[in-house]
């Protein structure tokens, strides 16, 4: 075989004689790094060189004489045959991706470029096989791939977070739409609900019969209704993250004392309330209404789990968190105040243990949960820096633990914004302008401050308020002002009357009030805030703190 190449350095009229090129052509194949291989047309390998040696591992003594199927794997058998079937008609094959199999059992990609090799007489003998080993090439290829793979997950991922976070933000600006108006009508249910009972309770009392009795339970049922109504609408207010969070040092001991009565109500007779509280507490920081709120939540799941009857039981303890103990459990080590709330009822098995604390998950039938309860208590929770557990056997009952940070030792208790059924309501003889759109809710606040001394004046809108605060001869020691009304806020309406009557003290009452306050800024302020619905003794509790504190 002869080899002429323009581009060596031998002179162009210099002949290679003939065993000169044979040994030139024998040592380019034994020094190639690729793999250099004959066979005849049946696959009998004919020669090896080292490069085929160092690619597949075999010596020429191994595979010389036989098939080369022998470093084909059987998956790309039938693709050999074709190969040497087109290569038999003489058709080369170039850069023909494929895979081999080395020694070791390894597989190696391999591109193929592959010749017919004819005899003297033009006929078609066996071929000739140049392998190029690709696959560190195709392996960064295939990382390639699989790194665009993930990013592409990854950006899938993203998108359906925004597409959930935009979904969440409108059942947060629905909830919020409807918590308003619903709050309102909820106070004036409450409220007059309460005037009955009151009036009905008075009746009962002078009378020696007992035609009372009927009424007065109708009211009770129409009061627990709308208190759990009221309870489900802060439900959607937290889990939207649309509540206001007015976060103070309280005391979960009085939080529990203070609701004792109206779990009673709550879970009826058939069950028992067992309360046991651990004395000297530290106190926690925490919104009061949420700490209602998770009481509750937690006290209607018990019932709902015990339809029967059975043992509601309440402990608080305090506990103390070894950097060992928390380490285990992923709790920072430190002093927490304990909260337990534990049944005898039907428990849960394993499966909805896990999926308890998710949103919207429920195991009641359709109408009678939200499945919100349990997420909303593991929201609040969390929002402390808390942290909630679930321990449920079937057929023994359910205990849900929190563990709540302790306050520092010198916080000081402020408890006016919880729940405050049983307190005697605060009156006063100041003058108090209360502005709200809601003609009900107006007239109902209106008659609650009346009746317990206080003068009142009343406003529709913001304008009104103004022009009120500009009119009227006497002091005005209170604006109540509802938070989202049209065309003026509330913040607008105090910072007018303020700028009227820089003494005026400001108490704003609102269902819906965080999207508004944030964007005023005024969270966190010295602004009061009393959420709706609110009963007679919450309202007048704020209204005096409001007045008897010094600014």
């Amino acid at each position: 075989m002869a080899i002429s190449d323009p581009a060596t350095t031998l002179p162009s009229d210099t002949q290679v004689p003939a065993k000169d090129s044979v040994a030139l052509l024998a040592a380019i194949i034994d020094s190639s790094d690729d793999a250099i291989i004959s066979k005849r047309l049946d696959g009998a390998i004919t020669s090896w060189n080292p490069g085929a040696q160092r690619m597949y591992g075999y010596e020429p003594h191994e595979v010389l004489g036989k098939n080369i199927s022998l470093i084909v794997p059987t998956d790309r058998r039938e693709e050999l045959a074709e190969v040497l079937a087109r290569v038999g008609m003489g058709e080369p094959v170039e850069h023909h991706k494929t895979k081999r199999v080395h020694k070791d059992g390894t597989i190696l990609d391999i591109s193929i470029t592959i010749s017919p090799i004819h005899d003297t007489a033009g006929q078609i003998v066996g071929a000739s096989v140049i392998g190029h080993d690709i696959t560190y090439r195709l392996s960064l290829e295939r990382e390639q791939k699989r790194l665009e793979d993930i990013q592409a997950e990854v950006e899938r991922m993203q998108l359906e977070a925004q597409l959930h976070q935009s979904r969440m933000e409108s059942l947060g600006q629905l909830a919020g739409g409807v918590a308003h108006d619903f709050n309102n009508l909820l106070g004036v249910i409450l409220n007059y609900a309460a005037f009955v009972a009151e009036e009905l309770t008075s009746a009962a009392a002078t009378s020696t019969g007992s035609e009372w009795e009927g009424p007065l339970k109708d009211v009770k049922q129409i009061q627990l209704a709308a208190e759990r109504a009221a309870l489900l609408t802060r439900q959607l207010l937290s889990f939207a993250r649309r509540e206001v969070v007015q976060t103070r040092a309280i005391s979960l001991n009085s939080a529990i004392t203070r609701m004792e009565q109206i779990l009673r109500r709550t879970i009826g007779e058939q069950i028992e309330l067992v309360i046991s509280l651990a004395a000297s507490l530290p106190m926690v920081m925490a919104d009061p209404g949420q700490i209602e709120q998770i009481v509750l939540n937690l006290a209607i799941n018990a019932r709902d789990a015990m339809p029967a009857g059975g043992i509601l039981s309440i402990d608080t303890a305090l506990r103390e968190i070894s950097e060992n103990e928390g380490s285990v459990a992923g709790i920072p080590d430190g002093s927490y105040v304990y909260f337990r709330v534990g049944d005898t009822g039907v428990g849960m098995p394993a499966e909805i243990q896990d999926r308890a604390f998710k949103p919207f998950f429920t195991t009641k039938p359709r109408g009678e949960g939200s499945g919100l309860g349990l997420a909303t208590v593991y929201g609040i929770v969390s929002q402390s820096g808390g942290y909630t557990r679930i321990y449920s056997d079937e057929g023994v009952g359910t205990s849900i633990t929190i563990l709540l940070p302790a306050a520092a030792h010198d916080a000081v208790p402020d408890e006016v914004g919880g729940h405050v059924d049983g307190l005697k309501p605060l009156v006063g003889t100041e003058t108090i302008l209360i502005v709200d759109d809601e003609e009900g809710q107006r007239e109902m606040t209106q008659r609650i401050l009346n009746r317990n001394g206080y003068t009142v004046l009343t406003a529709c809108s913001g304008a009104q308020a103004i022009e009120i605060a500009t009119s009227h001869v006497g002091p005005i020691d209170v604006l109540l002002t509802d938070v989202i009304m049209p065309e003026m806020h509330g913040p607008t309406v105090a910072k007018e009357v303020r700028n009227l009557r820089s003494d005026v003290r400001v108490l704003f009452m609102s269902g819906h009030a965080q999207p508004v306050l944030a964007t005023e800024g005024l969270l966190g302020t010295e602004f009061l805030l009393v959420e709706k619905p609110f009963d007679e003794a919450k309202l007048l509790q704020n209204v005096r703190k409001v007045l008897d504190r010094d600014e």
